[in-house]
């Protein structure tokens, strides 16, 4: 049987937050995990339905929780959606080793992107266990700057092999936003102009 309480607190940052159910009794814990649509970020006031359960240390939690317009039903199978997403990943890797390779850029930026992309999957391991371990996460900003910076590959195969960050669509459209960025910045690197900038800038390191 569902229930029906609202939500008296979320915390964006932790991915938690706690309901208030109307049928009375005590506040009820609840993680973005239990969100049956996570493309929606829960607000406090809002309406929430959901089942009674129990977590690992055996306290009462919400799961299968849903706003209001979310549709019931169980969480979807993950969609073949993510393989252009490392198709374009990869094949954007091999045109800069590529790049390298014929010496229209500096061995050392490759050197960059691939550091900065290992960095990136790294921290998408780490943000996605202290989700899991309600623990303090990683900051969306800080994960667009990674992936801006270069390390949009490696936040691509992150997303896909941890199944992380990949519903919530603010998240999503910022990232394509980093991708387009970064690799607008690269192809002007291969430019005369922009390869003197790249020279210049790969001189400080």
């Amino acid at each position: 049987m569902r229930a029906k309480g609202k939500i008296t607190s979320w915390n964006e940052d932790k991915g938690f937050g706690f309901i208030t159910p109307f049928e009375g009794g005590k506040d009820l814990f609840i993680h973005i995990n239990a969100f049956i649509n996570r493309s929606h970020t829960p607000q406090p006031g809002q309406v929430v339905t959901y089942t009674i359960s129990t977590d690992k240390q055996g306290r009462p939690c919400a799961m299968k929780a849903s706003l209001p317009g979310d549709a019931i039903r169980e969480r979807p199978k993950p969609s073949r959606s993510g393989k252009p997403q490392l198709l374009l990943a990869a094949c954007f890797m091999f045109f800069v080793m590529l790049s390298a390779v014929f010496s229209l850029i500096p061995v050392k930026l490759l050197v960059i992107y691939l550091l900065i992309s290992l960095i990136t999957l790294l921290v998408y391991w780490m943000d996605k266990t202290a989700a899991k371990a309600d623990r303090r996460r990683v900051s969306e900003k800080n994960l667009h700057l990674l992936a801006l910076a270069g390390g949009w590959p490696g936040a691509a195969l992150a997303q896909q092999l941890l199944r992380h960050k990949t519903t919530k669509q603010s998240f999503r459209s910022m990232f394509w936003v980093t991708v387009t960025v970064n690799a607008g910045l690269f192809v002007w690197f291969l430019t005369p102009s922009g390869n003197q900038q790249l020279n210049t800038l790969l001189g400080f390191f």
